[in-house]
C-alpha cells in the first residue's frame, strides 16, 4: 500500500503512512519510513529546501506535512577552491594609460616637472623634524637640459630621491601613487598636519614620458640610502631593469635624474630648447621652486682684429691692436619661471602695478586691464582668483564673444590645467575677462584636463560671474568717467547680450546700461539717471528703435512726448531692442516702445479727443477704404503735433526696426516675416493742413482722382517716416516726381505749349492706368528746363 498525499489550501503536501499490520510488508514499511526518521530530530527537518514536520497518531500511522510557505533558506555553501588575482598585459595596460588619458603629448612636461615639484616638497617637509637630509647643501631646484643632437630630455631634481624598493613601489607598480602614500601618512599622524602643495594623485604621471618617449631611465639617489639606482624601461614593454650606479660620472649627491629617449618622430619638436622653455612657462610657471632650462644665448664680445703684417714692418706691441666688437654664442642656464604666483599672496600687500605687470606677462597684452579684482572663495569648493577687465576689445570680432577665448586659465596647485572652456566658468556675454583660478582640490580627470562634477563647476561660475559684476559696478560709480565710457565703447554689446541670455541677473546688468535719449543726446545715461529725471505721474520708461541716432531725434513719434518734456531712450543698436524687451521692467518701471499702438502718456484730453473722433471718423473710414489691407485701421492721433500722420505696429508684433533687422538676415525664414510682422495702424494728425484738407475732399469729392493720389503718398510717406521700407521704392520715387512737376507748373519760364503737352501726356498715362492695359507703355523722358540764368558761368 503506497502513501497517500493530498495539498491543502496553504501549498502544503501530507503524507499518510499505514499502521504496521500483517498486510503491509513490515520490513518496506520500516525502510521507508527510516528514509524520512534518520533526518528527524524531534520536530521535524529540512530537506531541499522544504520543512517537513512528522507526528504519529494514535493508530501507529505517521504523518509527515511540507508546508512551502515557510520553507526555510538554505545557508549558502561555502565552496573550496583556489583564489586569484586578476592578471593584466601590462604592455597593453600601460599603451592605454599612455595614449587615452592625454590628448596631447606636451603635457608630458607637466607631469615631469609636477613629480618633481612634488619630491623637493616632500624634502622640505621632512627635513623640518630631520635636518640631515639637507646635509650636502645642494638648493632645492628642478633643471631640464634638451639635447637636440641626441634627441634627449634630462629632467633633474634635488628632491627626497628614491630606495630600491621605493623605486619598485612606486614605478613598479602602475596607479601606485607616492605622493598619495605620503599625504595618507601624513593625515594618520595628527602632529604632523598635511602640506596641500603636493600635487600628485593618480599614480600615472609618470608614464606619460612614454607619449614622447621610446625608453626612460631614472637615476635617483636618496639620503636615506648610500647607493643611487637606475631605473631602466622601453616602451612598449612588460617588464623593466634596476640596477646599481656604478659610473662615477652620473653620481647624484641628492634627488633624481630622468633622462628620456626621444621617438623620431618627437624630436624635431620636443628637444628643441625653444619649445621645451615654453612648455614650463605654460604648465609651470608657478611651480613653487625653481626651474632652470639649458638654453642657447648670446653675448657681445672685443677681440683683436688680425691685421696682415707689411714686409719690413714692426709687429705692434698688444694694448695697440685694433679690436671689433663679435657675437658669440654660448649654452647656459636660464629660469623659467621668475614670474610669481601673486593670487596666492594677501590683496592688501599687492600693488597695483604688480596686478598690471602680472596680466601683460600671462596674457600677452600691452595695455594695462581697466579694472581687477583678486578674491578666495571657502565653503564647497576653495579657489583664489584674478579677473582683469582688458583695456581694449580684441580686434578680430568673432573673438569677442567666443566661449573658446582661452581668457581664463585654470590651475590646481599652481599647475596650469587647462584654458579650453566652452563656457563652463563664465557666460559667453562675459568671454572677454581674463583672469587666472586655481584651487587645491577641484574634482578632475586623470589626465588633469576635464572637470568632472557639473555641480562644483556651477557654484565656481556663479562665484566667478558675481565678483566680475562687481568689478564692472565699481568701475561705472568710480570718479573717472572716462573709465566706463571706454569699457562701454568695447564690451557694451556684450552687456547687453546679458540681457538676453542671462535672465537670472537682469538686477545686475540693469544698472550697467547705458544710452542716448531726447534729453542727452551727446552724453550716455544710465537707467537710473533716467528713473531720477522722471516726472512724480510717469509710469513707464519709454524708449524708440531706430537705425541711428540722426533718425530717432526726427522720428514723428516723439513729437508729443518733447512737447510735453517725457525723456525718451534711443535705442539705436541692432541688439539694443531685443535687449529691452528681455529686460522688460526696471525697478518697476515698464518698457514701453512709442512706436506701437495704445500709446498712453497720463494726461489725456477725453473732451478734445471724443470731439476729435467725432469730427474726423468719416474721414477716418474713408482712407481706409482708400488704403485697403494696406493698414489696418485709420485713427485719430495722440502723439503729433507737426506731422500730418504717422504709421505705427500693433502691440503684439514687429516694430519697424525689428522687420528691417529681421529682412536683413542672411539666414532669416522670410515665410516667417508676414506672420510676425506687426498690423499696421495709420494715425493722423486733425490739427494739420493736409489732413483737414483730405478732410474735405472726403465729404465733397470722395471719388477724386488727385485726392485719391494724394492718400496712396501720404501713406508711402508716412511708410519711410515711420521707419518702414516701402515695397516698390521706384514707384513711390514717380509719385513724388509727378507732385513736384504739378507744384513746380512751369514757374521758371517753360512755354504754355510745352505745359500743354505734359498735361495731354499725363491725362493718357491717367486713362492707360485705368484702363490697366496688358501692353507695357515707353515711358516719356522729360528734358530739363534749358532756362538758364544771366550768371550762369557755363552759358555759352
Amino acid at each position: 500500500m503506497a502513501p497517500v498525499a493530498s495539498r491543502t489550501l496553504g501549498a502544503a503536501a501530507s503524507l499518510k503512512f499505514p499502521p504496521l499490520t500483517s498486510n503491509f510488508s513490515t520490513r518496506r514499511a520500516l525502510g521507508f519510513q527510516s528514509s524520512f526518521l534518520s533526518q528527524f530530530n524531534g520536530k521535524g527537518f529540512t530537506t531541499a529546501g522544504l520543512r517537513w514536520n512528522l507526528r504519529r497518531k494514535r493508530d501507529g500511522s505517521l504523518s509527515a506535512r511540507c508546508d512551502a510557505a515557510v520553507a526555510e533558506k538554505e545557508k549558502p555553501e561555502v565552496v573550496d577552491g583556489e583564489k586569484y588575482e586578476y592578471q593584466a598585459e601590462v604592455s597593453r595596460l600601460l599603451d592605454l594609460i599612455v595614449h587615452s588619458l592625454y590628448s596631447h603629448k606636451e603635457v608630458f612636461l607637466r607631469e615631469l616637472v609636477s613629480n618633481a615639484s612634488d619630491a623637493l616638497d616632500k624634502l622640505r617637509f621632512l627635513s623640518v623634524t630631520d635636518p640631515s637630509l639637507l646635509a650636502d647643501g645642494s638648493e632645492l631646484e628642478i633643471r631640464i637640459k634638451p639635447d637636440p643632437d641626441n634627441g634627449t630630455i634630462t629632467i633633474t631634481d634635488t628632491g627626497i630621491g628614491m630606495t630600491k624598493e621605493e623605486l619598485i613601489d612606486c614605478l613598479g607598480t602602475i596607479a601606485q601613487s607616492g605622493t598619495s602614500k605620503f599625504l595618507k601618512a601624513l593625515k594618520e599622524n595628527k602632529d604632523l598636519g598635511a602640506d596641500n602643495g603636493l600635487i600628485g594623485q593618480f599614480g600615472v604621471g609618470f608614464y606619460s614620458a612614454f607619449l614622447v618617449a621610446e625608453k626612460v631611465v631614472v637615476s635617483t639617489k636618496s639620503p636615506k640610502s648610500d647607493k643611487q639606482y637606475v631605473w631602466e624601461a622601453v616602451a612598449d614593454s612588460s617588464s623593466y631593469v634596476i640596477k646599481e650606479e656604478t659610473d662615477s660620472e652620473n653620481l647624484l649627491r641628492r634627488g633624481t635624474q630622468i633622462t628620456l629617449y626621444l621617438r623620431e618622430d618627437d624630436k624635431f619638436e620636443f628637444a628643441e630648447p625653444s619649445r621645451i622653455q615654453n612648455l614650463v612657462k605654460n604648465y609651470s610657471q608657478f611651480v613653487a621652486f625653481p626651474i632652470y632650462t639649458w638654453q642657447e644665448k648670446s653675448r657681445t664680445v672685443e677681440v683683436e682684429e688680425e691685421e696682415e703684417k707689411k714686409e719690413g714692418e714692426e709687429a705692434k706691441p698688444e694694448g695697440e691692436k685694433k679690436k671689433k666688437s663679435v657675437t658669440e654664442k654660448y649654452w647656459d642656464w636660464e629660469l623659467a619661471n621668475e614670474t610669481k604666483p601673486i593670487w596666492m599672496r594677501n590683496p592688501k600687500e599687492v600693488e597695483k602695478e604688480e596686478y598690471n605687470e602680472f596680466y601683460k606677462k600671462t596674457f600677452n597684452e600691452f595695455l594695462d586691464p581697466l579694472a581687477h579684482t583678486h578674491f578666495t572663495t571657502e565653503g564647497e569648493v576653495e579657489f583664489r582668483s584674478i579677473l582683469y577687465v582688458p583695456g581694449m576689445a580684441p580686434l578680430n570680432n568673432e573673438d569677442i564673444v567666443n566661449p573658446k577665448s582661452k581668457n581664463i586659465r585654470l590651475y590646481v596647485k599652481r599647475v596650469f590645467i587647462s584654458d579650453d572652456f566652452d563656457g563652463e566658468l563664465f557666460p559667453r556675454y562675459l568671454s572677454f575677462v581674463k583672469g587666472v583660478v586655481d584651487s587645491n582640490d577641484l574634482p578632475l580627470n586623470v589626465s588633469r584636463e576635464i572637470l568632472q562634477e557639473s555641480r562644483i563647476v556651477r557654484i565656481m561660475r556663479k562665484r566667478l560671474v558675481r565678483k566680475t559684476f562687481d568689478m564692472i559696478q565699481e568701475i561705472s560709480e568710480s570718479e573717472n568717467k572716462e573709465d566706463y565710457k571706454k569699457f562701454w565703447e568695447n564690451f557694451g554689446k556684450l552687456i547687453k547680450l546679458g540681457c538676453i541670455e542671462d535672465s537670472g541677473n537682469h538686477k545686475r546688468l540693469g544698472p550697467l546700461l547705458r544710452f542716448f535719449s531726447s534729453k542727452s543726446e551727446e552724453d550716455l545715461i544710465s537707467l537710473d539717471q533716467y528713473i531720477e529725471n522722471m516726472a512724480e505721474n510717469q509710469k513707464a520708461i519709454y524708449y524708440l528703435a531706430s537705425d541711428s541716432l540722426k533718425s530717432a531725434k526726427s522720428a514723428p513719434f516723439l513729437e508729443k512726448l518733447v512737447q510735453k518734456d517725457i525723456e525718451v531712450v534711443y535705442l539705436v543698436e541692432p541688439i539694443d531692442e531685443v535687449a529691452i524687451q528681455n529686460l522688460q521692467t526696471y525697478k518697476e518701471k515698464k518698457f514701453v516702445d512709442i512706436s506701437k499702438e495704445d500709446l498712453e502718456l497720463g494726461d489725456e484730453d477725453e473732451v478734445k479727443e471724443r470731439e476729435n473722433m467725432q469730427e474726423y471718423n468719416l474721414l477716418c473710414d474713408w482712407l481706409k477704404q482708400q488704403l485697403g489691407d494696406k493698414v489696418a485701421k485709420v485713427q485719430v492721433s495722440k502723439r503729433l503735433s507737426s506731422s500730418p500722420c504717422v504709421l505705427v505696429s500693433g502691440k503684439f508684433g514687429w516694430s519697424a526696426n525689428m522687420e528691417r533687422l529681421m529682412k536683413a538676415q542672411t539666414l532669416g525664414d522670410t515665410s516667417s516675416l508676414e506672420f510676425m510682422r506687426g498690423r499696421r495702424i495709420l494715425e493722423i494728425n486733425p490739427d494739420h493742413p493736409i489732413i483737414k484738407d483730405l478732410s474735405a475732399a472726403c465729404k465733397h469729392d470722395p471719388n477724386n482722382s488727385e485726392a485719391k493720389r494724394a492718400v496712396d503718398l501720404l501713406y508711402e510717406t508716412a511708410l519711410i517716416s515711420s521707419g518702414f521700407t516701402p515695397d516698390s521704392p521706384a514707384e513711390l520715387g514717380n509719385k513724388i516726381y509727378e507732385m513736384m512737376a504739378i507744384a513746380l507748373g512751369g514757374r521758371w519760364g517753360r512755354s504754355d505749349s510745352e505745359l500743354a503737352e505734359y498735361d495731354e501726356a499725363d491725362d493718357k498715362e491717367d486713362s492707360s492706368s485705368e484702363a490697366e492695359s496688358a501692353e507695357p507703355t515707353e515711358a516719356e523722358v522729360v528734358e530739363p528746363s534749358e532756362v538758364r540764368d544771366e550768371s550762369d558761368p557755363w552759358k555759352d
